[in-house]
């Protein structure tokens, strides 16, 4: 169960780091209350990231790289 669960943090991993460059946003020069819209989705991405990361830090953190404890192995 621990693999899937180390699959499901990796991809969301991937994804974040996929969305932190908005490769869609170039050439785009839409303003929203003064500041461009590329600076906008950094802020959310930020905003995300940070939630994400709090997540993972309360529910796997060491995953991957602490040896899994079961009953019998304390």
């Amino acid at each position: 169960m621990r693999y899937v669960e180390l699959a499901g943090w990796t991809i969301v991993a991937v994804v974040l780091c996929t969305l932190a460059i908005p490769w869609f946003l170039w050439g785009d020069a839409t303003v929203v209350t003064g500041f461009p819209l590329w600076l906008w989705w950094h802020v959310g991405w930020m905003v995300l990231t940070a939630l994400v990361f709090w997540l993972f830090a309360n529910r796997a953190w060491g995953i991957g790289i602490e040896p899994e404890v079961t009953e019998g192995s304390r």
